[in-house]
C-alpha cells in the first residue's frame, strides 16, 4: 500500500471528492491564486490604501507583521478589520513604538477589541526582532526567506511554526513585500495553510485528516503552494457579495472557483 493510499485509509477519505478537489485547483493554477490576491482580496487593497499613505516601506511591512500576528478573536469579518487598521495608522502612523501605539488603537477598535492585553503583550513581544530589521533586510525576506521569517516570527513569539496567526502573517507580509517592492514571488511549498475555522469545517468535507498536512499534500499534487490555496478558497467560504462581485469581474475562472462550494 502507497503512502498517500494508507493516508486515505486511515482518514476515511472521500477520495472521488478529494479527486475532483485537485482536479479543480490544478485547473485554476497559481495565476488564479494571484489574481484573487491582487484583484479580488479587499485586504490587498486595504495595504495597499496604507502603503500610499504612509510612504514609508520598512514601516508599512513592520506594521503589516505586527497587525496579522493580532488578527485573531476579531469582532468582524477580517476585510473590515484590515481596513480600520488601514485607516487608522494611515492618520496616526507610530512615531515610536508599534506596541505602545497598538495599546491605543485596539482598545477603541471596532472590529478587534478583544483580549486587547494579550495581544499587546505579544506585540511587545514582537517588537525587538522587527525593530532589528532594516528595509534591506525585509527585501531579503521577500525575495529569499519567507521560510525564515516564519522560523524567525514563531521564535520570537515562542510559537510553534505552523500556527494560524505566523503562517498568515507571512501570507499578509508576501502581499506588503509585492506592494513595496513591486515583484510578485510566490510563496514557498514548505509554508502551511493558516488552520482557521474555515479551513478546518471545509477539509472535513473531505478528510478527518488534519488540515496543514492534507492541504500539504493537495499542494504538492497541484503545484499550488498552501498560502495559495487558501487565496482561492476564500472567497467561496465567506466572501462577501462584494468579493463574489470581484471575483466574477477579474477572474476568468471565476465558475471554476465556485465548483468549490458545491465540493
Amino acid at each position: 500500500m502507497t503512502l498517500d493510499r494508507f493516508i486515505r485509509v486511515k482518514y476515511k477519505a472521500n477520495e472521488k471528492k478529494v479527486e475532483v478537489l485537485r482536479e479543480i485547483l490544478s485547473e485554476l493554477g497559481l495565476d488564479c491564486a494571484r489574481t484573487i490576491e491582487e484583484r479580488v482580496d479587499l485586504q490587498f487593497d486595504a495595504l495597499k490604501n496604507l502603503h500610499a499613505n504612509l510612504g514609508d516601506d520598512e514601516l508599512f511591512i513592520k506594521l503589516v507583521i505586527a497587525n496579522s500576528i493580532v488578527s485573531y478573536q476579531l469582532t468582524a469579518k477580517g476585510e473590515r478589520w484590515w481596513w480600520e487598521f488601514s485607516r487608522y495608522f494611515s492618520e496616526n502612523p507610530p512615531a515610536g513604538s508599534i506596541a505602545e501605539a497598538y495599546s491605543s488603537f485596539l482598545p477603541n477598535s471596532r472590529t478587534n477589541r478583544r483580549l486587547v492585553a494579550g495581544k499587546v503583550r505579544r506585540l511587545e513581544r514582537l517588537e525587538p526582532f522587527l525593530d532589528s530589521l532594516s528595509l534591506s533586510g525585509l527585501r531579503d525576506y521577500y525575495f529569499n526567506g519567507m521560510e525564515r521569517l516564519r522560523d524567525e516570527l514563531a521564535k520570537a513569539l515562542g510559537s510553534k511554526r505552523s500556527a494560524k496567526t505566523i503562517v498568515f502573517a507571512v501570507k499578509m507580509f508576501g502581499y506588503a513585500g509585492r506592494i513595496a517592492f513591486g515583484e510578485f514571488v510566490p510563496y514557498p511549498m514548505v509554508i502551511e495553510i493558516p488552520d482557521d475555522v474555515r479551513i478546518n469545517a471545509y477539509t472535513k468535507r473531505f478528510t478527518n485528516e488534519p488540515p496543514v498536512s492534507f492541504w500539504g499534500r493537495i499542494a504538492g499534487k497541484t503545484g499550488i503552494p498552501p498560502l495559495h490555496i487558501d487565496s482561492i478558497l476564500w472567497p467561496v467560504l465567506g466572501g462577501s457579495a462584494e468579493v463574489l462581485r470581484r471575483l466574477k469581474e477579474h477572474c476568468t475562472k471565476w465558475e471554476d472557483v465556485l465548483r468549490l462550494a458545491d465540493l
